[in-house]
């Protein structure tokens, strides 16, 4: 899959696999319709972030979810 670029089946990918490896039991709260092209860039860090990590403490994983809800549309 090319990251680079700024599709929503990209989105849709790095939301779900965001969401899967911070393991959300409410992933629905977090949907790919919720993010467009615009915030592309912040999002992919955001996922380059969390698959380079393999455990995350509860306060990151707050801050995780609060970045993704601001950068809802």
């Amino acid at each position: 899959m090319n990251l680079t670029e700024k599709t929503f089946e990209n989105i849709e990918y790095m939301i779900t696999q965001i969401t899967t490896k911070l393991r959300m039991v409410n992933a629905d709260a977090i949907k790919a319709t919720n993010y467009n092209e615009e915030m592309y860039d912040d999002l992919h860090d955001i996922y380059q972030m969390v698959m380079k990590k393999n455990t995350f403490s509860p306060n990151e994983m707050q801050a995780i979810v609060e970045e993704l809800g601001s950068l809802r549309k």
